[in-house]
């Protein structure tokens, strides 16, 4: 039996119509026609109309384009598309046009300017697995460290408490106080830097193999600078002369608002008056293929680096240089002086991203303003910190008569009791305390600042500006009331506008954030997925002021997005994960946006609206009453499960007591390691009792099918343990507990995974920090899950974000910053890169001549290994 190809065209009215509608021209090309075809067997159909679209006649979605585009790389005799070709150009007539003319042309003929940097000719080979030996010792190694630190701290903690509790009266216990924190929060600031110098010297640009000596000394220097509490001075100039005693050459007047702290500090090079803000990456280095590669970053005089966005290694900024939110700067790009780029991989706009006037804010400012938070530290909030520390040991009997008299032991039944009354007491009487505090003081606070006037860096306002922000972005209310239709009276109560809220009981997700609540406005019918940050303050190296972020009606916002104040989009869009919110342009309505640069896609497609009968009318009412209530049932069984973590370590903190006058120091030591064991543990078994201890399975189905409310209450169960892991084998240890699929080898810098038993990582993995793995979607009133797959030897590059049902083969290479949609599969051994990602081309030799592209639109380096390769 031969089998029969599809038909690409309507030859008469006594035919059987192709998908998408009837009297569409024949194909014209051997392209077209290979195209349609493979189309038609996707759709399951018995021929498709070249001339028509793929989502508005053909019913198409992302994830079936995406299964199109996979087919054709399997075809060597027609070209590959893109997701971002299929939605430009979405009719098979159109994309075979659009494809014919992307096609790389003779010698001496590059692609067009904006693509995306090329990776270098030739697969890479998938790397080899470190021997087990050295993965073993390296991991007993990193144990034997976090001991023998967690035994220092413990002797200079007990010894230091000992001494302050000697004191005589209330104003020598203050001075002991001050005296014994200041001394502590010195030393912890120096350790680092004093580690840096002895264990690496100066950081130079090279590579060495993860699980080595050379990168054990690179991860405690690593772990020293993140766990320092200097984190607590970003946003102050005193974190900026504590990247100078790094090695860091940092100029003056410089703004640094991100807390990702830069390990190989020698190699960065900040200009005068440049402004870096929050979530931005710029670590100089890198994991790639089983190594740890560093490299330079150099930004110039005034530069802006906006939020969400990384800086690869090798990569640099000119004087007067923006680069624009969400975005990114692939390995070897240079934004020229004073030219503006965006996107991921950067490519060259006209907008203008520093918006707010400079301000005076010179050299005497910001050192007072540093002296004045080091005095505010040193002798106001360290004293009060330990003073609160003697009165909890001696003023609460379940402790003080522990320390002053013999106690029966751990089988004293007095041990538990007082542990259930102490948790108790702390841990509900906290959170009812700090909720009241959080509806008050900001409001308060908040009277004291003027929308859209200009206030310098580093004074009264600035402090209140900052004070709102921390205070309102508490992760944990936010992680309870998340997710359901309590988190709508929450952020309320903090000051958002929401409108006439239409209820759905999933408005938003559990993490969000904003520079300040009062500012943001958000219309009715809009759903927000996690991830959302409004960008309602703006920055200059000397100003900031404070401007209304409004996010329109019918709006459905997906993962991971930066939401600036004045971003162009209006009523009922679609704002994809990782989207790039445009701020120049026509107010876009009605449609999608995608990518970074965006450009328009569908609003929703067919999949996306068989639900909707759910969403309104008595069975709408019938059906959020249902999930209102296994919500309320969610965040009780969470709230038990955080006071049971909170109780097992009071348990064992007062078993700790008992036992210091026998062991002595060795049991604060003993205290921190089996704190760490038991919150593990704890969270892991949480986790894998409400999954009933199995796998989870792809599911499409709406949000509000009881299936979707308990997904999310997996979602609850807090992670924030697993970032004590990153970098070490135990990281890959607890995945597996956990139920990811993972291989040996694995390094994992800073990966999260949603859906656990749903992700399968092959052996030798590199995942590097920010990498997301999201194995699901919820898409207005639509939740869908998939499997997705990385192969052997892959690597994710920095805050590279993996979508579900994705498949990548061995080898395979996802750039920094880059989206991987859902369904797509990466051939073994391919490099891919951008938002959305695609197939990183091959580059051909820069043209010479009357027009030839300049060096800075020119010069991009391989986000891949490294390689230098050309793109006009």
């Amino acid at each position: 039996m031969v089998e029969q190809s599809a038909d690409v065209y309507i030859s008469g009215p006594d035919e059987a119509p192709a998908a998408g509608g009837t009297g569409a021209r024949p194909a014209s090309t051997e392209t077209e026609r290979g195209l349609a075809e493979v189309l038609a067997d996707v759709l399951k159909a018995e021929r498709v109309a070249v001339d028509s679209h793929f989502f508005d006649d053909l019913g198409a979605n992302s994830l079936v384009m995406a299964q199109f585009c996979a087919r054709l790389r399997k075809r060597t005799d027609l070209p590959s598309p893109s997701m971002k070709d299929i939605y430009r150009s979405p009719t098979v007539r159109g994309l075979a046009a659009a494809l014919a003319q992307a096609a790389p042309g003779p010698a001496g003929v590059s692609r067009p300017a904006g693509t995306a940097p090329p990776a270098p000719a030739g697969p890479q080979p998938v790397p080899a697995a470190p021997p087990r030996a050295r993965h073993v010792l390296c991991g007993t190694a990193q144990l034997l460290i976090f001991l023998g630190y967690s035994f220092g701290a413990g002797l200079v903690t007990a010894r230091g408490f000992e001494w302050v509790a000697a004191g005589s009266g209330l104003v020598d216990v203050y001075l002991r106080s001050l005296l014994f924190g200041g001394l502590g929060f010195t030393g912890l600031c120096l350790f680092p830097v004093v580690a840096k110098w002895l264990l690496v010297g100066r950081w130079k640009p090279g590579e060495f193999p993860v699980w080595g000596l050379a990168y054990l000394r690179f991860w405690l220097v690593k772990v020293l600078l993140h766990a320092n509490p200097m984190i607590l001075f970003i946003g102050n100039p005193l974190y900026v002369l504590y990247l100078r005693a790094l090695g860091a050459r940092v100029g003056r007047g410089v703004t640094i608002l991100s807390h990702s702290f830069p390990v190989c500090t020698d190699l960065l090079t900040i200009g005068d008056g440049a402004v870096i803000r929050k979530d931005a990456y710029f670590q100089c280095y890198r994991a790639h293929a089983g190594r740890i590669q560093t490299g330079r970053v150099t930004l110039g005089r005034d530069a802006f680096v906006g939020e969400k966005t990384v800086l690869d290694i090798d990569t640099s900024m000119g004087d007067g240089a923006q680069l624009g939110h969400a975005s990114a700067l692939y390995r070897g790009q240079h934004i020229p002086d004073g030219a503006r780029w965006h996107g991921s991989p950067a490519q060259p706009t006209e907008t203008d991203y520093l918006r707010v006037p400079p301000a005076r804010c010179g050299a005497l400012r910001r050192a007072w303003f540093g002296l004045g938070a080091l005095l505010q530290l040193y002798f106001l909030y360290l004293p009060l910190f330990m003073g609160g520390t003697y009165l909890l040991f001696t003023g609460v009997p379940a402790i003080g008569d522990r320390l002053t008299t013999d106690s029966t032991g751990l089988s004293s039944a007095a041990l538990f009791t007082d542990a259930l009354v102490l948790s108790l007491v702390l841990f509900f009487g906290l959170t009812a305390v700090g909720l009241v505090v959080l509806y008050v003081v900001p409001r308060l606070l908040n009277l004291l600042i003027e929308p859209g006037r200009v206030y310098p860096l580093y004074g009264f306002h600035y402090v209140v500006h900052r004070a709102i922000a921390r205070m309102t972005n508490v992760k944990f209310f936010a992680w309870l009331f998340g997710d359901s239709s309590y988190v709508v009276h929450y952020l309320r109560g903090i000051g958002y506008n929401l409108n006439q809220v239409e209820q759905t009981g999933s408005n938003f997700g559990s993490e969000f954030q904003h520079e300040t609540p009062f500012l943001v406005s958000i219309g009715s019918g809009t759903m927000v997925a996690d991830g959302l940050s409004v960008l309602n303050a703006e920055y200059s190296s000397t100003s900031f002021r404070v401007a209304k972020a409004s996010i329109g009606p019918r709006n459905f916002l997906g993962n991971n997005i930066a939401y600036p104040a004045g971003g162009r989009t209006g009523e009922n869009c679609l704002l994809a994960t990782k989207v790039m919110v445009p701020l120049d342009g026509e107010i876009r309505e009605g449609v999608g946006l995608l990518g970074s640069p965006c450009f328009e896609i569908p609003r929703s497609v067919e999949r996306d609206t068989r639900f909707d009968h759910l969403r309104t009318g008595e069975t709408q009412r019938r059906l959020l009453a249902a999930k209102n209530r296994h919500n309320l049932g969610t965040m009780a069984l969470m709230m038990g499960v955080r006071w049971l973590h909170a109780y097992l370590l009071t348990v064992i903190g007062l078993a700790a007591v008992d036992l210091y006058g026998v062991a002595g120091y060795v049991v604060i030591a003993g205290y921190l390691a089996i704190t760490l064991a038991v919150t593990t543990l704890h969270y892991v078994l949480a986790e894998r009792v409400i999954a009933r201890f199995r796998p989870l399975q792809p599911r499409l189905c709406s949000i509000y099918d009881p299936y979707f409310w308990w997904h999310e209450r997996l979602w609850k169960v807090p992670d924030q343990y697993l970032d004590i892991f990153n970098g070490t084998p135990f990281k890959t240890l607890v995945w597996r507990m956990l139920g990811v699929r993972v291989g040996r080898a694995v390094f994992d810098d800073g990966c999260f995974i949603t859906e656990r038993t749903l992700a399968a990582i092959g052996d030798g993995c590199t995942l590097n920090a920010g990498t997301k793995i999201q194995c699901h979607s919820q898409e207005d009133g639509t939740f869908k899950s998939d499997r997705s797959t990385l192969g052997e030897g892959c690597t994710l590059g920095v805050s590279a974000h993996v979508h579900y049902g994705v498949t990548m083969g061995d080898g395979a290479v996802l750039a920094p910053d880059s989206f991987l949609m859902k369904g797509e599969e990466v051939p073994a051994h391919a490099q891919w890169g951008g938002n959305p990602a695609a197939d990183l081309p091959v580059a051909p030799e820069p043209s010479s001549g009357p027009g030839a592209p300049t060096a800075a639109q020119t010069t991009a380096m391989s986000s891949v290994n490294g390689a230098t390769a050309t793109v006009s």
